[in-house]
Protein backbone atom coordinates (compact mmCIF):
# COMPACT_ATOMS: atom_id res chain seq x y z
CA UNK A 1 0.00 0.00 0.00
CA UNK A 2 3.29 2.65 0.31
CA UNK A 3 4.18 2.02 -2.77
CA UNK A 4 1.41 2.34 -4.39
CA UNK A 5 0.16 5.50 -2.20
CA UNK A 6 3.84 7.38 -3.42
CA UNK A 7 3.56 6.21 -6.67
CA UNK A 8 0.88 9.21 -6.37
CA UNK A 9 4.29 11.30 -5.27
CA UNK A 10 2.56 14.47 -3.68
CA UNK A 11 -0.38 13.72 -4.33
CA UNK A 12 -0.06 10.35 -2.40
CA UNK A 13 -1.63 11.94 0.84
CA UNK A 14 -4.95 13.76 -1.48
CA UNK A 15 -5.59 10.55 -2.65
CA UNK A 16 -5.31 9.15 1.52
CA UNK A 17 -6.89 12.20 2.54
CA UNK A 18 -9.65 12.06 -0.09
CA UNK A 19 -10.51 8.07 0.85
CA UNK A 20 -10.46 8.51 4.38
CA UNK A 21 -13.11 11.34 3.25
CA UNK A 22 -15.26 8.83 2.05
CA UNK A 23 -15.23 6.39 5.05
CA UNK A 24 -17.57 8.18 7.14
CA UNK A 25 -20.01 8.44 4.87
CA UNK A 26 -20.14 4.76 3.59
CA UNK A 27 -20.61 3.83 7.43
CA UNK A 28 -17.16 2.24 7.16
CA UNK A 29 -14.74 2.04 10.07
CA UNK A 30 -12.44 4.55 10.72
CA UNK A 31 -9.92 2.83 12.98
CA UNK A 32 -8.07 0.62 10.08
CA UNK A 33 -8.15 3.73 7.82
CA UNK A 34 -6.54 5.67 10.97
CA UNK A 35 -3.65 2.86 11.69
CA UNK A 36 -2.65 2.67 8.04
CA UNK A 37 -2.22 7.08 7.88
CA UNK A 38 -0.05 6.20 10.57
CA UNK A 39 1.50 3.23 8.85
CA UNK A 40 2.39 5.10 6.11
CA UNK A 41 3.08 8.45 6.95
CA UNK A 42 4.52 8.46 10.10
CA UNK A 43 3.54 9.88 13.40
CA UNK A 44 3.67 13.83 12.48
CA UNK A 45 2.61 13.60 8.90
CA UNK A 46 -0.03 10.91 9.68
CA UNK A 47 -1.60 12.90 12.33
CA UNK A 48 -2.23 15.27 9.89
CA UNK A 49 -3.79 13.21 7.29
CA UNK A 50 -5.96 11.75 9.80
CA UNK A 51 -7.43 14.64 11.47
CA UNK A 52 -8.40 16.43 7.98
CA UNK A 53 -9.83 13.32 6.68
CA UNK A 54 -11.78 12.81 9.74
CA UNK A 55 -12.70 16.14 10.06
CA UNK A 56 -13.59 16.50 6.33
CA UNK A 57 -15.41 12.73 6.32
CA UNK A 58 -17.45 13.86 9.76
CA UNK A 59 -18.57 16.83 7.80
CA UNK A 60 -20.06 15.52 4.85
CA UNK A 61 -21.88 12.83 6.57
CA UNK A 62 -23.27 15.98 8.58
CA UNK A 63 -23.86 17.78 5.47
CA UNK A 64 -25.99 14.73 4.17
CA UNK A 65 -27.96 14.35 7.14
CA UNK A 66 -28.78 17.57 7.73
CA UNK A 67 -30.19 18.22 4.01
CA UNK A 68 -31.84 14.98 3.83
CA UNK A 69 -33.19 14.30 6.86
CA UNK A 70 -33.35 17.86 8.80
CA UNK A 71 -37.09 19.14 7.81
CA UNK A 72 -38.26 15.22 8.48
CA UNK A 73 -37.13 15.90 12.03
CA UNK A 74 -38.46 19.37 12.69
CA UNK A 75 -42.00 17.61 11.47
CA UNK A 76 -41.40 15.11 13.80
CA UNK A 77 -40.26 16.93 17.18
CA UNK A 78 -42.76 19.67 16.77
CA UNK A 79 -43.00 19.72 21.02
CA UNK A 80 -41.80 18.22 23.88
CA UNK A 81 -38.99 16.65 25.28
CA UNK A 82 -37.44 16.17 21.62
CA UNK A 83 -37.54 19.66 20.89
CA UNK A 84 -36.29 20.66 24.34
CA UNK A 85 -33.32 18.46 23.22
CA UNK A 86 -33.32 19.95 19.80
CA UNK A 87 -33.23 23.33 21.33
CA UNK A 88 -30.28 22.52 23.71
CA UNK A 89 -27.90 21.12 21.18
CA UNK A 90 -28.67 24.66 19.04
CA UNK A 91 -27.09 26.67 22.12
CA UNK A 92 -24.52 24.42 23.37
CA UNK A 93 -23.91 21.39 20.82
CA UNK A 94 -20.21 22.27 20.40
CA UNK A 95 -20.35 20.83 24.52
CA UNK A 96 -22.25 18.21 23.34
CA UNK A 97 -19.99 17.21 20.31
CA UNK A 98 -17.05 17.71 22.26
CA UNK A 99 -18.25 15.12 24.86
CA UNK A 100 -18.89 12.37 22.03
CA UNK A 101 -15.83 13.10 20.21
CA UNK A 102 -13.56 12.95 23.32
CA UNK A 103 -14.76 10.02 24.89
CA UNK A 104 -15.05 7.06 22.65
CA UNK A 105 -17.60 5.42 23.91
CA UNK A 106 -20.04 6.56 20.88
CA UNK A 107 -20.31 5.21 17.56
CA UNK A 108 -18.31 8.05 15.01
CA UNK A 109 -20.04 7.63 11.58
CA UNK A 110 -23.70 7.41 13.76
CA UNK A 111 -22.78 10.55 15.38
CA UNK A 112 -21.83 12.58 11.85
CA UNK A 113 -25.21 11.33 10.60
CA UNK A 114 -26.64 12.27 14.15
CA UNK A 115 -25.97 15.53 14.69
CA UNK A 116 -26.59 16.50 11.25
CA UNK A 117 -30.20 16.20 12.29
CA UNK A 118 -30.06 18.61 14.89
CA UNK A 119 -30.01 22.16 14.95
CA UNK A 120 -26.27 22.70 15.80
CA UNK A 121 -24.42 25.45 14.04
CA UNK A 122 -22.37 23.78 11.12
CA UNK A 123 -19.37 25.73 11.84
CA UNK A 124 -19.60 24.83 15.76
CA UNK A 125 -19.45 21.22 14.72
CA UNK A 126 -16.67 21.21 12.45
CA UNK A 127 -14.37 23.09 15.16
CA UNK A 128 -15.33 20.78 17.97
CA UNK A 129 -15.16 17.93 15.97
CA UNK A 130 -11.59 18.75 14.84
CA UNK A 131 -10.04 19.98 18.27
CA UNK A 132 -11.94 17.30 20.32
CA UNK A 133 -10.99 14.13 17.79
CA UNK A 134 -7.46 14.92 17.41
CA UNK A 135 -6.50 13.42 21.20
CA UNK A 136 -7.63 9.91 19.50
CA UNK A 137 -5.85 10.32 16.41
CA UNK A 138 -2.68 11.28 17.83
CA UNK A 139 -3.19 7.96 20.18
CA UNK A 140 -4.11 5.62 17.11
CA UNK A 141 -1.18 7.72 14.62
CA UNK A 142 1.64 7.65 16.91
CA UNK A 143 0.81 4.25 17.56
CA UNK A 144 -0.15 2.76 14.48
CA UNK A 145 3.39 4.20 13.27
CA UNK A 146 5.72 1.83 14.96
CA UNK A 147 3.91 -1.50 13.81
CA UNK A 148 6.63 -2.21 11.84
CA UNK A 149 9.26 -2.05 14.03
CA UNK A 150 7.35 -3.97 16.75
CA UNK A 151 6.95 -6.57 13.54
CA UNK A 152 11.02 -6.70 13.37
CA UNK A 153 11.56 -6.96 16.69
CA UNK A 154 12.99 -3.24 17.45
CA UNK A 155 11.52 -1.12 20.02
CA UNK A 156 10.66 2.63 19.52
CA UNK A 157 9.88 5.34 21.41
CA UNK A 158 6.50 6.34 19.10
CA UNK A 159 5.70 2.30 19.83
CA UNK A 160 5.31 3.65 23.65
CA UNK A 161 4.52 7.17 23.56
CA UNK A 162 1.60 5.35 21.37
CA UNK A 163 0.82 2.46 23.56
CA UNK A 164 0.81 5.27 26.55
CA UNK A 165 -1.80 7.67 24.27
CA UNK A 166 -4.01 4.95 23.51
CA UNK A 167 -4.55 3.49 26.72
CA UNK A 168 -5.03 6.87 27.97
CA UNK A 169 -8.07 7.29 25.69
CA UNK A 170 -9.05 3.85 26.27
CA UNK A 171 -9.69 5.05 29.80
CA UNK A 172 -11.55 7.75 29.54
CA UNK A 173 -14.62 5.76 29.01
CA UNK A 174 -14.17 3.79 32.62
CA UNK A 175 -13.16 7.01 34.03
CA UNK A 176 -16.29 8.71 32.62
CA UNK A 177 -18.39 6.00 33.99
CA UNK A 178 -17.09 5.72 37.50
CA UNK A 179 -17.15 9.27 37.82
CA UNK A 180 -21.29 9.41 36.44
CA UNK A 181 -21.96 6.43 39.01
CA UNK A 182 -20.67 8.03 42.07
CA UNK A 183 -22.38 11.27 40.96
CA UNK A 184 -25.67 8.99 40.52
CA UNK A 185 -25.10 8.07 43.89
CA UNK A 186 -24.78 11.60 45.89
Amino acid sequence: MRLWIDSFGIGGPLIYIAIYSLTPSLMLPAIPITVIGGVLFGPIRGTVYVIIGATIGASIAFLVARYMGREWVEGFIKEGRLRELDEKVEKQGWKIVAFTRLIPLFPFNFLNYAFGLTKIRFSHYVIASFIFMLPGAIAFVVFSSSIFDILKGRGSKEFVIGLILVLIVSIIPLVYKRRSRGQGAE
